[in-house]
């Protein structure tokens, strides 16, 4: 039977291919995106399109992670046509690139602000109807720079990325309780069908640019011309869609808690293994091991 399903950050790159794919396997995705009437239009007209060509129920709202009214309004118009929202997946997220130093606090401020607080407002405003139906899904869409190698002059990104994977670790077991399920998927650098790098933005001190330039001349394109040069060939961004897919398909209480996709294999996967173990074992020391999975206490 098909979910019902919002994902953030729906108008590009994971997003987009994750929300097609879904509709493809039969669920009712909506599309979530800002500015539908302005720079999105072309994005609501092209997902109605695919809609409309493949006769599958994908359709586009207006939700921007930086507005708790925004996000308050589409998590209500999707319970107002759906009456039940099955699946959140947080996927909406900004790349930074450039020396650390060479942001300025607001800036990393900013960028906190759409990969961390967003995903705050979304649950907000979601997870309310969710605690009450039980037997939900909490997807994170993360990155592997949280625990595998991290380049330079990716600093803020790889920061926020990190702080997500700890906001989503604790909602793990906060929510077991209420019969959500968590599940993490880990993106490996994909430097192709994404537009991460060129969209990404950059520090507003020029002169600490210019500084470090005298000694990492060209450093942000050798980062990414190095990326992409260790991944496979048949490496496709529309792998990660590929495991959203099958992570929502997956009976419920038997997902599991991360699922990698990293072709170029950056240690991520190593790493979380035992960091996810020792959570787990801990849990299970202090007498809260059903924390690490979705159930319903009874009465």
């Amino acid at each position: 039977m098909g979910k019902s399903i919002i994902i953030t950050g729906a108008s590009s790159g994971f997003g987009a291919l994750s929300a097609r794919a879904l509709a493809d396997a039969g669920h009712t995705v909506y599309a979530a995106m800002r500015d539908t009437a302005g720079r999105n239009t072309s994005r609501v007209n092209d997902a109605a399109a695919y809609a409309s060509a493949h006769g599958v129920d994908l359709r586009t709202v207006e939700l921007d992670v930086l507005s708790q009214e925004s996000v308050d309004a589409a998590i209500a118009t999707v319970l107002s046509e759906q009456g039940v929202i099955d699946v959140v997946i947080h996927n909406a997220g900004h790349m930074v690139t450039g020396p650390a130093e060479a942001f300025t606090p607001e800036q990393i401020a900013a960028v906190y602000d759409t990969n961390v607080l967003g995903t705050q407002r979304v649950n907000r405003a979601a997870l309310p109807h969710l605690r009450s139906r039980g037997e939900a899904l909490l997807l994170w869409i993360g990155s592997s720079s949280t625990k595998g190698g991290t380049p330079p002059y990716l600093g803020p990104y790889f920061a926020a990325k990190a702080a997500m994977d700890a906001l989503a670790v604790s909602y793990a077991a906060e929510l077991a309780r209420f019969d959500i399920e968590t599940s993490i998927v880990v993106p490996g650098s994909f430097t192709h069908g994404t537009s991460h790098f060129a969209n990404s933005g950059h520090p507003a001190d020029q002169s600490v640019v210019a500084a470090y330039e005298e000694r990492y001349a060209g450093l942000v394109d050798q980062v990414s011309q190095r990326l992409a040069a260790i991944a496979p060939p048949d490496a496709d961004v529309s792998m990660v869609a590929d495991a959203v897919v099958k992570l929502v398909d997956t009976p419920h209480g038997e997902r599991p808690f991360r699922v990698h996709v990293d072709p170029a294999n950056d240690g991520s996967e190593e790493v979380s293994d035992v960091a996810d173990r020792t959570r787990a074992e801990f849990l299970r020391r202090v007498g809260l091991g059903g924390l690490l999975s979705p159930y319903t206490p009874s009465a």
